[in-house]
């Protein structure tokens, strides 16, 4: 069955049943993402069985403790066996119909290559320093295959970073003075970035295959229990009334399925193929139906606990507890998320829409009850995390276990106690069936997350290697002016650009460690002592916005082939309902309380205090939403009816009266911050008095 015929099945079942068929959903994501989709055979059984196997393994050292640095190494090399084995050296009919020798070739090479470290590692361990001519001959193909894997499933860019950062270990004594350095030779290249743990085998990798895996396995297997089609379901059910109900819908249901899913891509078609058919059907035309679900999909990566990966890698860098990553994350993702579902709303009125006949609706008490076993695992997460504050290995090992058993018994439970019919012994083989086919998916969900962080650990690798860390400190200095806004704005661009070609961990990973430390010191140096976590956040917010800006864009492609509507016009409408994001770094870097830091201890920017008055909490939240909605509203033209110029200069002025009073007390000498508060206020109480008044 091709995508398009996929797509309209899915389309058909979405408008007239509310259910798709996992197994249809799951074509159509590995057939968006390029991937070889067998059914079956031999073909099917070997990536099957490698990928379950890699599953259970993880799971295994997450009970059992192993040397960190062997399970980084047979981690990478399951990553790499199944890259070669899934993804084709090019996107041809013929090419992702089967695996050709030359693939078996390299994933067995490739994987033996990753796995070296951990086959030698106890002789590798004593002769530090004296390698022999087989590690850096088995590194060298090692690190070419790593790049060719990388460039077959996350596309050509990060390779070419990488390759660009290779060449200036090697070659930086040719460079111009202000770049230079003394230049590496090639065995010490190949000891830094795979004999050791400074490069590929590195922090991010680390990272991946301690934390990540387990998250994106709970989160693949949720999605096959069918958390995903419950969460859309629920939305529908509660706001599919309201006008531009199914928009509503798919914002609410993209937030959900952010919190257990890390991909944007896989967030687009998992709720996608649902929502953006019921969009147009509603009235909104294919390119902003898209775009909806693209910026809803895109901003998923904000949400706590996955957040893409970058939660785990921001606190390994920085040093804090997960929690904290998350603490802080929190309000930014929610009002985020909030704005854009203003943003729908006024779109729906400018747009005439009525919402759904509420017969046509699923009943809403029925569908939260039905579906409710699936909060219990999230629910449960989430307590061990931030009340109990134990590891995230060991509170997301227990909630995969919890979550297995309710897989099990949740449709023997349906068929006796629901449907009251008997139950089966094909009830319970559904159970297990689904979870050998959840731990298959997130094995394969983790490819890309495996490569990127491998990858992107040869730019970590050189910045220790050849110091440039200190040069850019410098260059941006000079070209900024030392001016902070400059050097922020220049981030963010450096960012998106990035983030085209680059998926948003590995993104992260390179900006991060190129420009959070200029970015400290230079704030640091302009009398803003900043923690460290609000610089990190600023970066992975502008990764995370290069998935829907054109011309790449990958997620507006995948809502685009959905909605069939043109990629280019989906990005761009997309990221202008995105803008909306952009303006929240700026505003939580100036205004820490947004990330519930009151403020650096002992001018040590990576340590901090958060606010924990529930009052301060509450308020905070609130004017940040109020300053949110006043932006979008300046944005979208629209409040009760269309903005004239006045009213959309007066939501502008607005917008920095509730995000970053301290701001204006500080330089415009405002008496306190609740003043600002006060004046927006204000603001908002003239406007809708103006515009209720005006025919």
């Amino acid at each position: 069955m091709g995508l398009n015929k996929d797509l309209k099945k899915a389309e058909y079942e979405a408008t007239h049943s509310m259910h798709i068929d996992k197994n249809i959903e799951e074509e159509i994501i590995t057939e968006l993402e390029g991937q070889r989709n067998f059914k079956s055979g031999y073909q099917y059984w070997l990536i099957a069985i490698i990928a379950f196997a890699w599953s259970i393994f993880q799971l295994y050292v997450s009970y059992y403790p192993v040397n960190s640095t062997i399970v980084r190494s047979i981690h990478l090399a399951f990553a790499m066996i199944l890259a070669f084995l899934i993804y084709p050296s090019r996107k041809t009919p013929k090419k992702l119909q089967k695996i050709t020798l030359l693939d078996y070739i390299f994933a067995i090479t490739g994987g033996l290559g990753a796995a070296y470290i951990a086959i030698d590692y106890v002789s590798l361990s004593n002769r530090v320093g004296d390698f022999l001519q087989r590690d850096f001959i088995i590194g060298i193909i090692f690190m070419i295959l790593l790049l060719e894997a990388g460039r077959r499933v996350i596309g050509l860019a990060l390779s070419i970073v990488a390759i660009v950062f290779l060449a200036y270990d090697k070659f930086g004594q040719y460079l111009p003075d202000i770049i230079s350095h003394k230049g590496a030779s090639v065995n010490k290249i190949i000891s830094q970035m795979y004999l050791t743990t400074e490069g590929i085998f590195g922090v991010p990798l680390g990272v991946s295959a301690g934390f990540v895996f387990l998250f994106v396995l709970f989160g693949a297997l949720l999605e096959r229990a069918g958390a995903g089609e419950y969460f859309i379901k629920l939305a529908y059910a509660m706001l599919g009334k309201y006008s531009g109900g199914p928009a509503k819908a798919s914002v609410v249901a993209s937030g959900l399925t952010g919190i257990i899913s890390g991909s944007s891509t896989a967030n687009v078609v998992t709720t996608g193929v649902f929502t953006i058919p019921l969009m147009k059907k509603s009235g909104f035309p294919p390119e902003k139906a898209a775009s909806v679900e693209v910026a809803a999909s895109t901003n998923g990566q904000l949400m706590p606990p996955v957040m893409g990966a970058a939660a785990f890698i921001i606190a390994e860098f920085l040093g804090l507890a997960y929690t904290d990553v998350i603490i802080a994350a929190a309000i930014p993702a929610i009002v985020s998320y909030m704005g854009l579902l203003y943003i729908v709303h006024l779109e729906s009125k400018k747009l005439g829409l009525k919402g759904e006949d509420p017969k046509n609706l699923p009943p809403k008490w029925g569908t939260f009850i039905r579906g409710i076993h699936y909060l219990i695992p999230v629910i449960y997460l989430m307590y061990v995390l931030i009340v109990l504050r134990e590891s995230a290995q060991s509170a997301a090992f227990s909630a995969i276990w919890m979550l297995m058993i309710i897989m099990i018994i949740q449709k023997p439970f349906t068929s006796l106690v629901i449907e009251k019919k008997g139950v089966s012994i094909d009830d319970f083989k559904e159970g297990f069936i689904d979870i050998f086919h959840g731990m298959v998916n997130g094995a394969k969900n983790m490819v890309p997350i495996a490569l990127a962080t491998a990858i992107a650990g040869i730019v970590v690798g050189s910045i220790t290697l050849t110091g440039i860390g200190q040069v850019l400190l410098d260059v941006i200095d000079t070209l900024s002016n030392g001016n902070i806004i400059i050097v922020l704005v220049l981030t963010a661009l450096i960012s998106l650009i990035l983030g085209m070609g680059l998926p948003t961990t590995a993104n992260y990973i390179v900006v991060s460690s190129l420009t959070a430390p200029i970015i400290l010191q230079l704030a640091s140096d302009n009398g803003f002592l900043i923690p460290a976590i609000a610089a990190h956040l600023f970066v992975f917010y502008f990764g995370i916005l290069a998935d829907d800006t054109p011309p790449v864009g990958i997620a507006a492609y995948a809502a685009a082939g959905i909605a069939k509507s043109d990629p280019v016009k989906t990005g761009l409408q997309g990221f202008a309902y995105d803008i909306r994001t952009a303006i929240l770094p700026f505003m939580f870097f100036f205004n820490t309380e947004l990330l519930l830091i009151s403020g650096v201890e002992d001018g040590d920017w990576n340590r901090f205090t958060f606010i924990t008055n529930p009052i301060d909490i509450i308020v905070i939240f609130i004017v940040a939403m109020l300053g949110m909605f006043s932006f979008a509203s300046a944005i979208q033209g629209y409040f009760i009816k269309h903005n004239n110029l006045i009213e959309r200069l007066l939501f502008l002025i607005a917008t920095p009266l509730f995000f970053v009073p301290n701001l204006l007390v500080e330089y415009l000498h405002f008496p306190n911050k609740y003043i600002c508060y006060g004046i927006g206020i204000a603001i908002w109480i003239v406007i809708y008095i103006w515009q209720k008044n005006r025919k």
